[in-house]
C-alpha cells in the first residue's frame, strides 16, 4: 500500500513574468542622426550605406529639431530633374521635416502600437526632456509583441 500523504493539496505556485512593455526596452539607441548643415547628397550617401530610409535631425546639444527621409531626397530630386539642373548642395535643414511626431520613452508599446496605427509613421524618434535618445519603428513594436505572445496583458 502506498503512502499517503497528510498535507492535503498544494497550492499552485505561480511565476509571474513580467516581461518589460515600454518603449524603451525595445527602441534603437545608437541612431545613425544628421546635422541640419549636412548636404542633401551626404544624407542619400549614408542612407545607401547604412541601409535606412530617413534618420533625426539633431542640433549640437543633441536636440530633435526635424526628420530626414528618402521621401524628402525624393523632394530634392524632382526638383533638379524639373529645372534640368544637377543635384544641388542643399542642406538637410532645407528638406528635413521641422514639425516631428515623437513619443516618449516611457510609453507602453501597446499604446505606440496604436499611435503607428493612427498616423501611419514608419518609425518615431523617442525623446526625454526634448532631447533625442532613441527611435522605435513598427518592426521594433512587431518583435515586442511577438516576444510577449505568450503572456497575458
Amino acid at each position: 500500500m502506498g503512502i499517503k500523504s497528510f498535507q492535503g493539496p498544494r497550492e499552485e505556485v505561480k511565476k509571474e513574468y513580467k516581461a518589460p512593455i515600454l518603449v524603451e526596452d525595445y527602441m534603437t539607441k545608437n541612431l545613425i542622426t544628421f546635422k541640419p548643415e549636412q548636404s542633401v547628397l551626404e544624407v542619400m550617401e549614408l542612407f545607401i550605406k547604412h541601409r535606412i530610409s530617413g534618420g533625426p535631425v539633431v542640433d549640437d546639444m543633441g536636440n530633435l529639431v526635424g526628420i530626414i527621409s528618402e521621401a524628402d531626397c525624393m523632394k530634392q530630386i524632382s526638383e533638379s530633374r524639373y529645372f534640368n539642373m544637377p543635384i544641388l548642395e542643399k542642406n538637410v535643414e532645407h528638406f528635413m521635416t521641422k514639425d516631428v511626431e515623437t513619443i516618449r520613452n516611457d510609453v507602453s508599446i501597446f499604446d505606440a502600437a496604436s499611435q503607428f496605427y493612427k498616423g501611419h509613421r514608419r518609425r518615431f524618434p523617442v525623446v526625454e526632456d526634448g532631447r533625442l535618445v532613441g527611435q522605435i519603428s513598427r518592426k521594433d513594436i512587431v518583435k515586442a509583441a511577438l516576444r510577449l505572445s505568450g503572456q497575458n496583458w
